[in-house]
């Protein structure tokens, strides 16, 4: 079927992103699901500094591609081999297919999957697959998804099944942001009652973290970022106190548990000389590859303080996603609040310039139904 995609041809295209145009929305073919596949119309899309990471040119990814991975959708056809999902169904997208046989799937989402991470990389679905093309030309998928289209086919490990009354802005986000900065707090961070939680970086994925946090009503939660406007907006969610980073260090504010959600070296320095004795740093933000950061290994040493990774929130998806969907039907974790834009589908690359200047919580494409 002929559909609407926005391809990358280019990394590392210059800034401003509404001039150079680096994602191009073409007409390309999209494959029928193959075995074990289904196909989705898209209704929402959101930006994430994991989109913004391969056209800036920090996560080298094979081009031309179709980007995009944190998407809702309508299910329009299931493969053979897909049973638990129907025609009309609503899923949300994740950007780690999980093939729940290796050993990484073993750990109860500590470990990504290896599969699922060696397709990704390859530009792939799983299995090897592909299903986009222009002409002759075969096009990349980006983590299985490639969800900035007004279609996609993807593997049934990269969704998972939401009720349709749930908003598809709200079904897209939980599957990339609520998923990554929740888990960060839920599944890495683990605070207990009466413990502090500080989120350094209050992108998409902090903000869910702080929202997170704020639900559990475990004790004080606190908003590190260096935008004014973030901070402020962390107050109104519900943040007990927010600093810049450097009043941070001048004050020498400390908490139980840190959330890293920048992807910075220098947010990871922050985050760890936050960190409380016994405290514990988890570090969830998607540095460049050659980032490099300088912290005192006495620090972890003589005061028992650990540094945790924590990849895609240490998530379950089929597990995690009805949690965090639980919680915003009880009123608790007001998903909604993420959202800082809604954007038409030519609007694209100014929403990559919002998010470059670090000025956007969460873009989010709306397609029309």
């Amino acid at each position: 079927m002929k559909i609407t995609a926005a391809v990358l041809e280019k990394i590392g295209l210059p800034r401003p992103y509404a001039e150079s145009h680096p994602l191009r929305l073409q007409e390309v073919e999209l494959a029928d699901p193959g075995p074990g596949e289904l196909l989705i119309r898209v209704r929402a899309a959101g930006l994430c500094h994991s989109d913004l990471s391969v056209v800036d040119g920090n996560r080298v990814r094979p081009t031309p591609m179709v980007l995009g991975h944190e998407a809702s959708g309508i299910v329009e056809a299931v493969g053979e081999g897909v049973t638990d999902i129907a025609v009309g169904d609503q899923v949300t997208t994740v950007f780690l297919p999980r093939c729940e046989e290796c050993d990484q799937c073993a750990t109860d989402g500590k470990l990504p999957c290896g599969p699922g991470s060696r397709s990704n990389d390859a530009g792939l679905l799983p299995g090897d697959a592909r299903r986009l093309h222009r002409g002759e030309e075969e096009l990349f998928h980006h983590l299985g998804v490639s969800g900035f289209a007004t279609h996609a086919v993807v593997n049934r490990q990269s969704v998972v099944p939401v009720d349709n009354d749930v908003p598809p802005e709200i079904a897209a986000v939980v599957g990339c942001a609520v998923l990554t900065g929740g888990g960060a707090v839920i599944n890495a961070g683990r605070p207990s009652d009466g413990d502090t939680v500080l989120i350094v970086g209050l992108g998409g994925v902090g903000m869910a973290a702080l929202l997170t946090a704020v639900s559990l009503e475990k004790g004080p939660v606190i908003g590190v970022d260096a935008n004014p406007q973030k901070l402020a907006r962390a107050v109104e969610l519900g943040a007990s106190a927010v600093y810049s980073p450097e009043e941070l260090a001048e004050q020498g504010v400390t908490a139980a548990v840190v959330i890293e959600a920048a992807g910075h070296p220098r947010a990871f320095e922050t985050a760890v000389a936050a960190t409380a004795p016994g405290g514990v740093t988890v570090t969830v933000g998607l540095p460049s590859p050659d980032a490099r950061s300088t912290i005192a290994p006495l620090g972890l040493t003589a005061q028992a303080r650990t540094i945790v990774g924590s990849y895609l929130g240490s998530a379950v998806p089929a597990r995690d996603i009805p949690v965090y969907l639980g919680l915003w039907r009880e009123g608790k974790l007001p998903i909604e609040e993420l959202i800082s834009q809604r954007i038409g589908f030519e609007q694209i690359n100014e929403g990559l310039d919002e998010l470059a200047e670090g000025r956007a919580v969460r873009q989010v494409v709306l397609f029309d139904d």
